[in-house]
């Protein structure tokens, strides 16, 4: 939950999605990884090395958090004033000017003394602004009129981000593609990782550039042409097809519903909701992982096999496209989420 808030904080305000793409990159180098280390080590009892790794990077992580500043936001927000600007230039870079970035937190009619600069730290750019208000709870958020259309929208989304297939690919690419690829089956299940990776950094300058809500109508399109595609492939047989139609399927999530979803909660809410947002945000998406995960073998034998259960993956990738299209606002240069929702508002007149 607070991985993607803290980058949204620290990351420069004209490149926000750029850096908040990151969350999606590196959860890709990590299946990556474990689907390499799964490709040459899936024998015998070798398995147990893949958990091994996992458990050293977890304790190089901690140590590496000690060295990682507190966000200033927050420190602004808690009146920590003389850290604030050493932790802003310490991100930033020890030759970089940040005066520019200062002078637009400064309050109405401040001047450029110290004491007024202390004082200004205490307003943040508008976009990023800490909570002026005590934060909501989670009940409080979903409850509260104002807040429930930025949980509606992100929920929105993550549910999209897992039910247009995504996880049937990367889970059981394998198991699918076995029947007509035997040999290079679990190959391609690394390459469609590699590719994910790929296509997501690649991909990152692209909310920044033709704004978030953009580059999920384009994915989810994408998502669901790519099913039709795959559907028809595993269907007869077209071993070509259905390799193509799988790249195809995981470059357009890249685009896409991969990165963007992480950035949505930090633009759609508040402050002072953020972080209820963020939660309700990936409660659902680890649900909906959870309903793929555990029922797609389960729906694929009971539909008969043969790529059928893609088709429904192309209907449910129309109707929450639909979803995307009414109920998603841009976000892309927008200052806060009052405009955002403001702008909306009138669209919606």
């Amino acid at each position: 939950m607070v991985g993607p808030i803290y980058i949204s904080e620290i990351a420069p305000p004209s490149a926000r999605g750029f850096f908040g793409a990151f969350t999606q990159v590196m959860t890709n180098v990590g299946i990556l990884l474990t689907q390499t280390l799964g490709y040459f080590l899936s024998k015998n009892n070798m398995w147990r090395i893949i958990l091994a790794v996992a458990g050293i990077i977890g304790a190089v992580e901690l140590l590496g958090l000690s060295l990682v500043p507190e966000s200033p936001i927050w420190l602004a927000e808690h009146q920590h004033l003389s850290q604030t600007r050493l932790v802003l230039q310490r991100i930033r870079g020890k030759n970089t000017d940040i005066e520019g970035e200062v002078k637009a937190w400064k309050v109405s009619g401040a001047s450029g003394n110290a004491a007024a600069e202390e004082e200004s730290l205490l307003t943040p750019p508008s976009g990023n602004m800490p909570p002026k208000n005590p934060p909501v709870s989670i009940l409080g958020a979903v409850t509260n009129p104002v807040h429930r259309p930025a949980i509606i929208a992100v929920v929105g989304v993550m549910v999209a981000q897992q039910f247009t297939g995504i996880n049937s690919i990367i889970m059981y690419s394998v198991s699918l593609l076995q029947s007509i690829l035997p040999t290079t089956a679990a190959l391609l299940a690394v390459g469609i990782s590699a590719l994910n990776l790929f296509i997501t950094l690649a991909c990152a300058p692209l909310p920044d550039k033709i704004g978030r809500k953009t580059c999920l109508l384009l994915s989810i399109t994408g998502m669901g042409l790519s099913s039709v595609l795959l559907a028809i492939g595993i269907s007869f047989g077209q071993k070509g097809v259905s390799a193509v139609a799988a790249l195809l399927f995981v470059a357009c999530f890249a685009v896409g519903l991969g990165p963007v979803p992480f950035i949505l909660a930090s633009e759609l809410a508040g402050p002072e909701a953020v972080g209820a947002t963020q939660s309700w945000a990936l409660a659902a998406s680890w649900i909906a992982t959870f309903i793929v995960a555990q029922f797609f073998p389960v729906l694929n034998d009971a539909l008969g096999g043969r790529g059928r259960i893609y088709w429904l993956f192309a209907v449910l990738a129309a109707v929450l496209g639909s979803f995307i299209y009414w109920r998603v606002p841009e976000t892309k240069g927008k200052a806060n989420a009052d405009e955002v929702w403001g702008r909306e508002q009138r669209r919606m007149d």
